[in-house]
């Protein structure tokens, strides 16, 4: 919890009545800009309750306020009560607090006792993991990290698109027209080209779709070949999966495929007839949501067949029993969002309360040059072509300017990956993203690769002035930080937990991309105007303990991202 916005809010908590500090600590706002203080508290919410004017109202908390060593005064403006800090001791707090902390600076308890299931990434097996899969992996695996770092038990699942009529299709298609040697040496590729063929032929013999569906009867069956077939296709996209996850350093709790449900699924259709949710529609089996504005929700085809709200409503009590998660966050594109809204639906009709702690995430589409990505088109661009792409860019801009950097290997794949996860992140999550070529691998501006080249700098700055992190203990004097430059990224490293707690509360990981930018810019503007290593050791030391608080928080916050911050670039 942010101490100075607590300090604030119980200290306006102490002139009011009925509001707790807890429910203020909501309300403080960051000004616009430093001449309107460091924090602000609107009165606009106070003056019904209270039968006053907002300007009144801040007046009197004004007057209220009992001011310290760290409050160097309030002003009542236009109906806002501004908090303005002493820089000297504000600068003290903040660097002492991230240097004793470390990795934990930012972090809390709150989420102690609660456990947070979060089901993303979730490829279909049998197809390639092209680009388009790269958002529901990057933002579940940070949120994941954020999550965590606030105190949550995070219990992460790769939900694996690894049943359905799909496989009906590739099973028409091997038999038809594929062989064993191919999809061993390329199983994406391999599975990927029978797709497409499926998808091609069908048009002109369209009863290859029913004889595709054919076969996902008898794998629901359980008929031998089917589920050999089914088994192979699963295993050989799994191993390529995994070296792209190894890639992007992401990892799962759980892998827990649609198929694991098979043998779940009856008792909870069971239930649903018990409870009289059920109805007949033409040998069809579904619940209908027409009183709640909503198409039915299909759970069983005529065929007896099961459907992906089948198996969502099944998995998502599995979890509840399993894992009692306090919130499930479900990570998709939008265009799922009323399928989320009808199975959510049956479980709350279902008479479950817990309903209402299921919250799908959506997030916008990616789009290859204005086109959909489509695997039945073949219209993919796979997403380890992008990462090796981007690591190679790397490795050749740096045997170009730093060919003498130890381990050049390993700081390309660290940066190239970076940039492809930092792009990713950097856009507010519900907007859609138009994939280029020329600009994915974008390394100038506001990315991944100019953040991680200020952590490393801040290091290079360590290293030159022979600082034992370990064994240093910083004797620190704000007044030597009050000017506005070091005051901005003093305020930057202060309102770092209020960037991780807001990311959290709206699953939102580019708000955390925002800040860590924001904090590098301030500190290569400190770096320019203010040199470090000087003759004055009080000043030196004051400086080097800000460099080492950016140092540390830029590493969390990248880790927090899913990104590492190399030491040299």
């Amino acid at each position: 919890m942010n101490p100075f916005k607590q300090m604030i809010a119980e200290n306006i908590a102490e002139s009011l009545e009925h509001q707790s500090a807890q429910e203020i600590m909501q309300w403080i706002e960051k000004p616009p800009n430093s001449d309107l203080g460091d924090y602000a508290f609107p009165c606009f919410k106070l003056s019904k309750a209270l039968r006053k004017a907002p300007q009144s109202i801040a007046l009197e908390i004004s007057e209220a306020i009992k001011k310290d060593d760290v409050f160097l005064k309030t002003e009542a403006i236009g109906g806002y009560l501004n908090f303005y800090f002493n820089r000297k001791k504000l600068a003290e707090k903040v660097l002492s607090e991230v240097i004793n902390r470390k990795e934990k600076f930012a972090s809390s308890n709150e989420g102690a006792g609660k456990t947070i299931c979060i089901d993303f990434s979730a490829p279909n097996i049998a197809k390639p993991f092209h680009v388009g899969h790269l958002r529901s992996t990057v933002i579940g695996s940070s949120l994941y990290k954020i999550y965590s770092h606030m105190g949550y038990e995070c219990v992460g699942i790769n939900h694996l698109g690894d049943w359905g009529t799909q496989f009906g299709k590739v099973i028409v298609a091997y038999k038809n027209w594929g062989n064993q040697e191919r999809i061993e040496k390329e199983p994406i590729q391999g599975l990927l080209d029978l797709y497409v063929k499926f998808h091609d032929e069908s048009e002109k013999t369209p009863e290859l779709e029913d004889e595709a569906r054919e076969w996902f009867v008898k794998m629901e069956k359980g008929d031998k070949e089917a589920l050999s077939l089914w088994k192979w296709f699963s295993e050989e996209t799994i191993k390529e999966l995994k070296k792209i996850y190894s890639l992007l350093g992401v990892r799962f709790d759980h892998y827990t495929g649609e198929s694991f449900y098979n043998d779940k699924m009856k008792p909870i259709l069971d239930e649903l007839h018990q409870k009289n949710l059920l109805e007949d529609s033409q040998g069809a089996v579904l619940v209908n949501l027409e009183s709640y504005n909503m198409p039915p929700c299909l759970v069983q085809k005529k065929d007896g067949s099961t459907l992906y709200a089948t198996r969502d409503i099944t998995a998502a009590i599995y979890r509840k029993n399993t894992f009692d998660f306090t919130k499930c966050l479900y990570l998709t594109d939008y265009s799922q969002n009323l399928h989320f809204a009808q199975w959510f639906k049956v479980i709350e009709l279902m008479g479950y309360e817990w309903a209402a702690d299921l919250e799908h995430v959506p997030f916008g589409r990616v789009t290859h040059e204005g086109k959909r990505i489509q695997s039945r088109k073949g219209t993919v661009v796979l997403l380890e072509e992008v990462i090796e792409g981007a690591i190679e860019r790397v490795f050749n801009i740096i045997e170009e300017k730093n060919p003498e950097l130890p381990n050049k290997k390993e700081v390309a794949v660290d940066v190239g990956v970076g940039a492809v996860i930092f792009n990713d992140l950097s856009h507010n999550r519900i907007k859609d993203i138009s994939f280029s070529w020329d600009t994915a691998f974008s390394f100038d501006g506001e990315t991944g690769p100019y953040v991680q080249y200020t952590h490393a700098r801040a290091v290079s700055v360590l290293r030159k002035a022979g600082i034992d992190l370990e064994e240093k203990t910083f004797q620190i004097e704000g007044s030597y930080l009050e000017d506005e430059v070091s005051n901005q990224v003093i305020r930057q490293l202060e309102t770092f937990e209020d960037a991780i707690r807001d990311a959290m509360n709206k699953n939102e990981p580019s708000i955390l991309t925002r800040h860590v930018v924001d904090l590098a810019q301030s500190f290569n503007r400190f770096y320019h105007d203010h040199p470090i290593l000087v003759d004055d050791a009080k000043v030196k030391e004051t400086r080097l303990a800000l460099v080492v608080s950016v140092k540390e928080v830029l590493h969390l916050g990248l880790s927090l991202l899913g990104i590492k911050a190399p030491d040299r670039m």
